[in-house]
């Protein structure tokens, strides 16, 4: 895993939401109109919380977009939890000119939603997977 720099913004968002909710956060992105948590593995109910209260207040707090991602050490099964309610079929993750690269297959339905309106879904995967697990690219099979 790369080393993780946090900026002033990012740890105030982390603050917030850790007081918000209760769930323990392990990063946070601050893009534009999002913010993208990920979450300790296990916490995910509590970010939520019931029906959707922790998330939504949230959001109506700071008046963002925000993506959750559940944490996981090994990177197959957290890119599946980045594709968030996207049915994956497999992961392969191969090396090829000193890259690592991530081969994600999903069905041809959940294709769309993967890539997500102006390719937003798709960036927060490769985002989140470089950031903690050193892949270089995720290409959608």
């Amino acid at each position: 895993m790369g080393e993780i720099k946090l900026s002033t913004e990012g740890i105030r968002f982390i603050a917030l939401f850790e007081k918000l909710t209760g769930a323990t956060v392990k990063d946070c992105i601050v893009d534009d109109d999002r913010l993208i948590y990920v979450i300790k593995a296990g916490d995910m109910g509590a970010a939520i919380g019931k029906k959707g209260d922790h998330i939504n207040r949230m959001k109506k707090t700071v008046d963002k977009q925000i993506d959750l991602v559940e944490y996981s050490d090994e990177p197959v099964a957290f890119i599946k939890n980045a594709f968030g309610p996207v049915s994956v079929r497999s992961v392969n993750i191969t090396s090829r000119n000193n890259k690592r690269l991530a081969y994600v297959e999903v069905s041809n339905k959940d294709k769309g939603l993967a890539i997500g309106r102006n390719g937003k879904n798709i960036e927060k995967v490769k985002l989140v997977a470089k950031r903690h697990h050193d892949i270089d690219d995720v290409i959608l099979q």
